[in-house]
C-alpha cells in the first residue's frame, strides 16, 4: 500500500482506472448513455435528481431498518442506484465528480487534522 495525496492508503492495482478518479470515464459514459438512449435528460433536472439521490439513499438505508441483518447483494444495488444518480447530476451541473470530490476531501483533511480527530466522532467545531 501507497499513502496518496489525499492521506489514505491505496493499492496499487494494475487496472486501468487512473488511482486519482472515482469511476471509469468508460463506466461515466455508460450512465450518460443509458439515459440519453431513453431520453431520460429532459426529466434529469437538479432538483429531480436531488430528490432521487435522497429517495435511493433512503431506500439503502430501509436495508437497515429494524435489523443489523441485511442482504448484501440489496444493499450494493441501492449504493450502485445512489452512485449512479450522483454522476448524472454532476453531469447536469457540469461540474467534474472527481474533482468535486477531491476538492471536499482535502477540505474534510483540514477541518478534521488525524492528532485532534483520531477515534473521535465529535464534528471539526468541536474538536
Amino acid at each position: 500500500m501507497n499513502n496518496n495525496k489525499y492521506g489514505n492508503n491505496s493499492k496499487n492495482n494494475n487496472n486501468t482506472k487512473n488511482e486519482d478518479t472515482l469511476l471509469d470515464k468508460s463506466i461515466k459514459d455508460a450512465i450518460i448513455k443509458v439515459r440519453d438512449d431513453r431520453d431520460w435528460k429532459q426529466f434529469h433536472s437538479p432538483e429531480n435528481l436531488a430528490k432521487s439521490i435522497s429517495i435511493e439513499a433512503a431506500e439503502l438505508l430501509e436495508n437497515f431498518q429494524w435489523t443489523s441483518d441485511y442482504s448484501k447483494e440489496k444493499v450494493v444495488d441501492e449504493l450502485a442506484d445512489v452512485i449512479m444518480y450522483c454522476v448524472l447530476l454532476s453531469d447536469v451541473l457540469d461540474v467534474d465528480i472527481d474533482e468535486i470530490v477531491k476538492s471536499k476531501l482535502k477540505k474534510n483533511i483540514e477541518k478534521y487534522p488525524v492528532d485532534k480527530a483520531r477515534g473521535n466522532s465529535k464534528k471539526y467545531n468541536e474538536l
